[in-house]
């Protein structure tokens, strides 16, 4: 059976100041962790045994690993006392692996790709690593990838300026490797897979590349983050986690209570988030406990758990860690 190992070890440091108090692949999309997300694709594909890769507090996934015990998966976990990178979390479970091919996913990819056809391609090409490729406006913040007319992975380039992208097919952080990947790999240290090890398997011809048209998003800053949000409230990223959204495309926890002057659309509301009288918001998400004290305008925004929004004020583009304090 396909096992699939999910790196989460991260510091999650774009997305400061909310990954201050949790890791990046535990903050919410649509009102659920970003990883019982992950764990939905991973069962409708028959997949069921899991592997997390975890460093920077790593204890905050136990909720995560008995969550997932309870609907069937076997869970099992690494941690790093220092993150290794890609290549070293991988090297630090390779105790988890076995003998047959297994799938990696970055813990910060949200996506709804058939990872039937993605195993099925690997198998077929006979290669020892396969890579998810999607298409982004722009490259230059991304691994970019080119290929022959085969999929052979022919080059990778880490960050290119955007000008000089040979391709706008970046790696999507999902991948599918054999065991043998894991050999090459030295032990006790920090390693980039995309810069010490791709590289070698490029050379080699022993890296291919699926492009895929699914739905890809990763949440590695707000801007990102939030918009994996509203793609779920619009639908584009389908997930039954919107089973209960209001009028509006509102999607409200337990324990919510709106007034009923406020004017509240396309916002993801956390459990126990208090919108007072007047209240405008839109485009953002709410986690639990925030309040929002009446007559302000919230537009665009990521707010951390317990934020606390005085009366009469205006935030637009704004992300506020847990607890802060802004107007009133």
């Amino acid at each position: 059976m396909t096992k699939a190992l999910i790196l989460a070890g991260g510091l999650g440091t774009r997305l400061r100041p909310l990954t201050y108090t949790r890791p990046k692949p535990l903050l919410p999309i649509a009102n659920r962790p970003h990883l019982e997300h992950v764990l939905d694709l991973l069962q409708r594909h028959g997949i069921d045994d899991v592997v997390l890769l975890t460093s920077y507090l790593a204890a905050a996934f136990e909720s995560l690993r008995s969550g997932a015990q309870r609907r069937g998966m076997t869970v099992g976990v690494t941690h790093e006392p220092e993150p290794l990178g890609t290549g070293g979390a991988l090297k630090n479970a390779a105790s988890f692996i076995g003998d047959e091919p297994f799938l990696a996913f970055n813990g910060d990819v949200l996506t709804d790709v058939d990872l039937g056809a993605v195993l099925d391609f690997h198998r077929e090409r006979h290669a020892q690593a396969t890579m998810l490729l999607t298409p982004v406006d722009d490259p230059s913040t991304y691994g970019v990838v080119t290929t022959d007319e085969r999929g052979t992975v022919t080059d990778f380039i880490e960050k290119p300026p955007k000008d000089q992208a040979p391709s706008n097919l970046i790696n999507a952080g999902v991948y599918v490797l054999e065991p043998g990947v894991i050999d090459r790999i030295p032990s006790g240290r920090a390693v980039s897979s995309e810069h010490e090890i791709f590289p070698d398997l490029v050379r080699e011809a022993a890296l291919v590349a699926l492009t895929t048209d699914a739905y890809w998003n990763e949440i590695g800053d707000p801007a990102k983050y939030l918009r994996a949000n509203l793609d779920a409230l619009e639908g584009r990223f389908h997930t039954d986690a919107i089973s209960s959204m209001r009028a509006d495309r509102v999607l409200a926890a337990d324990g919510v209570e709106i007034a009923g002057s406020a004017q509240v659309s396309s916002t993801c509301l956390g459990r126990d988030v208090r919108v007072g009288a007047g209240v405008v918001i839109r485009d953002s998400v709410l986690l639990a406990g925030v309040e929002i004290a009446e007559g302000s305008h919230i537009e665009g925004c990521v707010l951390g758990e317990g934020v606390y929004v005085g009366a009469d004020t205006r935030l637009s583009g704004e992300t506020l860690g847990d607890e802060e304090r802004v107007g009133g």
